[in-house]
C-alpha cells in the first residue's frame, strides 16, 4: 500500500472517535459513548486531522464544534461505518437476522403498526424491531435509526422513500355535536369549531377546496397528536379532519360518526367525479424511508416488504 493510500484510509479507531464526537458535539459525550476518555478521543480525532491535513474541529477553551470541511466528512463517514456496522452484524447474526431500529409516526405505529406486527415476527423471527417516535423529519446521519415511517411527499434527502399507501381523511364528530349543528354541505363546515392537528396546518383548507371552497379554515383549536384531537371530537369540541383508516374503530362503535354523510358533485379539480361522502384523499401519503447505504440491508427488506404486502392484503390496494 502507497503513503496515498494509507494516508484516505483512516484507522477505525480515528474514525469512530470523529463520528461520535460529530453526532454529539463534544469530545467528552462521545467518550461516554465510546467507553473512553475525554484524552483519547481528543488525541484520535487530532491524529485523524492531521492524517487528512485537515481541521474537521474548529475549538476554543469550551466547546467544540464541526468546520465546514468536518460537516461534509462527517456525513459520508456516519454512512460508511453504518455499512460496515450492517456487515458485521449480517455476518454474525445470519442472512434474516439482526435488528431494525425503526422511528414511526405515534399513532400510526399504535394504532396500525404495532397490532399487525407479531405476523412479521413470526416470519422472520430472527429480527429485532426498536420502535422510536418521531413526528417530523429528520436527519439519518446523526440518528441511530435505520428506517422510518414517513407521512409526506417523497423528497427525504439522501434516503430511499418505498410508497406504502394513500390517506383518505374525514370529517368526524360526536353523534350529538352532528345533531346540533345539522350539517348538510361542506360550507356549513365553515361556521363550527373545527379541530386542527399542528403537524397537518393545512389539513382543513386542503379539504375545502377540494369541494372548490377557497376560505381558509383557521378558527378552533389545535392538538399536536391525533389522539388528542380525536378524543375532542369526542367530546363534542368541534369536528375533526382524521384518517379514515386510524378511527375505525370509533366509527364502527359510533363514539365518532362522519360530521355529513352527503355532499353531491364535487368543483374545481375533481369537477364531474360524484362522491356521496365527505372523505377525501390527501395531497401526501405514507412511506418506508431508509438511507440508501441501508436499503439492501436484510431486516430493512425483510421489513418493508412486508408492509407493503399487509397494505396490500387489507387494503386491496
Amino acid at each position: 500500500m502507497t503513503m496515498t493510500q494509507r494516508r484516505l484510509l483512516p484507522s477505525i479507531s480515528m474514525l469512530a472517535a470523529f463520528d461520535a464526537a460529530a453526532r454529539t458535539n463534544s469530545f467528552t459525550a462521545a467518550a461516554k459513548t465510546l467507553d473512553l476518555s475525554q484524552g483519547a478521543i481528543s488525541r484520535q480525532i487530532r491524529a485523524l486531522e492531521v492524517q487528512l491535513g485537515i481541521d474537521l474541529f474548529i475549538r476554543d477553551r469550551q466547546s467544540v464544534a464541526l468546520s465546514e470541511a468536518g460537516k461534509t466528512y462527517a456525513a459520508e463517514i456516519h454512512s460508511a461505518l453504518n455499512i460496515i456496522r450492517q456487515a458485521s452484524r449480517s455476518l454474525i447474526s445470519g442472512p434474516f437476522s439482526g435488528a431494525l431500529k425503526l422511528a414511526i409516526l405515534p399513532t400510526f405505529g399504535t394504532r396500525w403498526l404495532i397490532p399487525r406486527l407479531p405476523t412479521f415476527l413470526a416470519e422472520s423471527p430472527g429480527v429485532t424491531v426498536d420502535f422510536f417516535m418521531k413526528v417530523v423529519p429528520f436527519d439519518f446521519a446523526g440518528e441511530d435509526l435505520h428506517a422510518a415511517i414517513h407521512y409526506g411527499l417523497p423528497d427525504w434527502p439522501g434516503a430511499e422513500c418505498t410508497f406504502i399507501m394513500d390517506e383518505q381523511v374525514t370529517p368526524v364528530c360526536s353523534a350529538l355535536f352532528k345533531q346540533t349543528h345539522g350539517l348538510e354541505r361542506p360550507e356549513d363546515f365553515l361556521d363550527v369549531p373545527l379541530l386542527h392537528i399542528s403537524t397537518r396546518s393545512g389539513a382543513w383548507d386542503e379539504w375545502f377546496q377540494s369541494f372548490g371552497i377557497r376560505k381558509e379554515a383557521k378558527h378552533g383549536m389545535h392538538f399536536d397528536q391525533f389522539a388528542s384531537t380525536a378524543q375532542a371530537a369526542v367530546a363534542g369540541l368541534g369536528v375533526a379532519l382524521l384518517p379514515t383508516f386510524l378511527i375505525e374503530n370509533e366509527l364502527d362503535s359510533d363514539v365518532l360518526v362522519h360530521a355529513m354523510e352527503r355532499t353531491g358533485e364535487r368543483t374545481g379539480e375533481n369537477t364531474g367525479e360524484r362522491n356521496e361522502e365527505s372523505t377525501v384523499k390527501s395531497s401526501r401519503a405514507y412511506y418506508f424511508v431508509t438511507p440508501h447505504a441501508l436499503a439492501n440491508d436484510a431486516p430493512v427488506t425483510a421489513f418493508r416488504d412486508w408492509l407493503v404486502r399487509q397494505v396490500k392484503y387489507h387494503y386491496q390496494m
